[in-house]
């Protein structure tokens, strides 16, 4: 086999890869452990050997250009086999470790995933874990992240995803509220209630209300005074101070439905769900960590099946 990397090191394309993704020589010196001189020293002799210029550089900022885009997302793909060949080597008994991120939305987050790490650390002490809350799509290569979260997650080759659960829909106010406005005992009643309305972050469409009747799927929505976006919990918080009606998931507002802060309306038109799916790319090798955190949340898939109340 012919030699390639006599002048090309592959520690300059490391860093390369690193600035690259962080939109910043600083950065990616930061990571590195090296000076950001270093750094674009390291580039500029790498854009020697090429004979092709990897990035436009301002005063303030730097950008890939499009020869540095293609490397880019060749390199990536071959430092990310180099990383997963070394840990293979190193035997499927390995301690897992290392840092672990994670995209998750806000409900999930607060009311499923956040107060389950302490467990999994206590189990897994030699990984941290760096989450990301927020609701919009994420890029696994570009972003670096190693898992998410979604609910409705649409199919894509390159991932694996695992169903979690299908979250039971209700629709709930505050007694207050229903004292003075009524309480809706059909679907023809929610025209008259203030109902309150979640948007999408990514275009702005507000998300249907999802009912059951005489055992056919209905959709409602309405016009509101309030409407939310990219946090489900604010409609609940307003629900909670009598703003109006609001639907969102039962795991999130099973407390104040047995506080009474909250109280279910439309029982009879219940019984819709969405997916919850975890999501984490294809590879001939799944990182330790990755492994670990996939094992330990499927576990509680069958307990929040039969008590949505756990966390």
């Amino acid at each position: 086999m012919k030699r390639h990397f006599e002048d090309l090191q592959l520690g300059s394309i490391e860093l390369f890869c690193l600035a690259a993704e962080a939109n910043s020589f600083t950065a990616a010196a930061q990571t590195a452990g090296v000076t950001p001189a270093a750094v674009s020293r390291s580039i500029s002799r790498l854009e020697e050997r090429l004979g092709s210029r990897l990035f436009v550089r301002t005063t303030r900022s730097i950008r890939l250009t499009e020869s540095g885009r293609i490397f880019f997302e060749q390199c990536r793909q071959a430092l990310t086999q180099l990383v997963e060949a070394q840990q293979a080597v190193m035997g499927a008994q390995s301690v897992p470790s290392g840092l672990l991120r994670i995209s998750i939305p806000t409900t999930y987050a607060h009311h499923r995933l956040l107060p389950l790490l302490p467990k999994f650390r206590a189990l897994y002490p030699q990984v941290s874990v760096d989450i990301h809350i927020s609701n919009r799509n994420i890029d696994f290569v570009a972003e670096g992240y190693d898992l998410a979260i979604r609910v409705r997650a649409q199919p894509d080759s390159s991932l694996i995803a695992r169903p979690l659960e299908e979250a039971e829909l209700v629709v709930v106010a505050a007694p207050a509220y229903l004292k003075r406005v009524g309480t809706p005992q059909t679907l023809e009643d929610l025209p008259g209630h203030e109902c309150i309305q979640y948007e999408l972050p990514s275009n702005g469409r507000r998300i249907s209300w999802l009912f059951q009747v005489d055992g056919k799927a209905q959709e409602y929505v309405g016009a509101a005074g309030y409407s939310c976006a990219d946090d489900v919990l604010g409609g609940v918080t307003l629900a909670k101070h009598g703003a109006g009606l609001f639907q969102t998931y039962r795991f999130i507002v099973e407390q104040a439905l047995a506080e009474g802060s909250l109280v279910e309306v439309l029982k009879p038109f219940g019984g819709r769900s969405r997916p919850f799916t975890l999501l984490y790319p294809h590879g001939r090798y799944v990182p330790h960590r990755v492994r670990a955190f996939v094992d330990f949340l499927l576990g509680y898939r069958e307990l929040w099946a039969k008590d949505s109340t756990l966390p």
